[in-house]
């Protein structure tokens, strides 16, 4: 039982866009579980698909509500940066089989944990977000996806279908996928511009409709509406290393990608995820409230 812990925390974390709530969602599946007596644990032919569909029942219930915390959330909200030693990416469900009759082209699980995508699933319904997930990335049949959200398969198709419309939709058709590579040499020469105060190579970086958006909870310093523009974004990044000249800046693996980690006295105070297409940054995500940054601040010394 102990073996499925993964694969629930790399579904979960994606339904939920949180490590710590996907944390809760695994502890409440496996008491639910062991609450079960052992005639009843017994009689179940797959503990891993049982533990899956609860796993998968609760997260709906929990994006049924979320929606109505978060409208009430100060400021922009963020998924949970993943450190790169808590990311998950290798889990595989085991005895489920694709559907032959869907597209071959579904995304892979290191693709769905960058933070571009994450953002994308927030702005699905419950619904549309757990039949795509479990269909598209955890290949789960839409035969199955019907039992877990409770509805017919077709209209489980239909749902993975409106979600994959709003991926698509959300991508500039016109730019190239950048290689990983490609992304951390954009994300470096940032992160030198940044430390050296260069306006004009910060603008140079950008794409002239980027956007930065900061998820601070309120409970830390930040801009509460999306920084939009190229300009904007340079002179509001080196406004920020003038106001905080101890501010260390790290390259860091963020959600499976080239990232930056902006710490004071050797404690996070932001993480950095970015979006990058072709050659300029069209997006950074900056979390800066602590609860989320718990994960990274681990260890580290105040």
């Amino acid at each position: 039982m102990v073996s499925e812990r993964r694969q629930l925390i790399n579904l979960a974390y994606r339904l939920l866009g949180s490590l710590a709530d996907a944390e809760d969602v695994v502890q409440e599946t496996y008491a639910r579980w062991y609450a079960m007596s052992r005639q009843r644990q017994e009689a179940v032919e797959s503990p891993g698909a049982w533990l899956t569909t609860v796993a998968s029942r609760v997260c709906l219930d929990l994006l049924g509500s979320a929606r109505a915390r978060r409208e009430r959330y100060v400021g922009a909200w963020i998924p949970e940066p993943l450190p790169d030693r808590t990311e998950w990416i290798d889990g595989r469900p085991g005895g489920t089989a694709a559907d032959p009759a869907d597209p071959a082209d579904r995304v892979t699980l290191d693709e769905s944990i960058n933070m571009a995508f994450l953002v994308v699933l927030e702005s699905m319904t419950p619904a549309e977000r757990v039949a795509f997930v479990l269909h598209d990335v955890f290949r789960y049949p839409f035969a199955e996806v019907a039992e877990i959200v409770g509805r017919t398969p077709a209209a489980c198709r239909q749902l993975a279908t409106s979600a994959r419309r709003r991926i698509r939709d959300s991508r500039a058709p016109e730019a190239p996928a950048t290689p990983t590579a490609q992304q951390a040499g954009i994300v470096r020469d940032f992160k030198l511009a940044w430390e050296a105060k260069d306006i004009d190579a910060l603008i140079g970086l950008l794409a002239p409709d980027a956007t930065a958006v900061t998820d601070s909870g309120g409970l830390a310093a930040a801009v509460l509406r999306p920084v939009e523009g190229r300009e904007r974004i340079a002179r509001y990044a080196v406004d920020i290393v003038e106001m905080v000249p101890s501010m260390t800046i790290l390259e860091r693996t963020v959600n499976g990608q080239p990232g930056l980690v902006a710490q004071q006295d050797g404690v996070t105070v932001t993480v950095l995820a970015f979006d990058v297409a072709g050659d300029r940054i069209t997006h950074i995500w900056a979390v800066r409230n602590p609860e989320k940054l718990r994960p990274w601040t681990v260890g580290q010394q105040p």
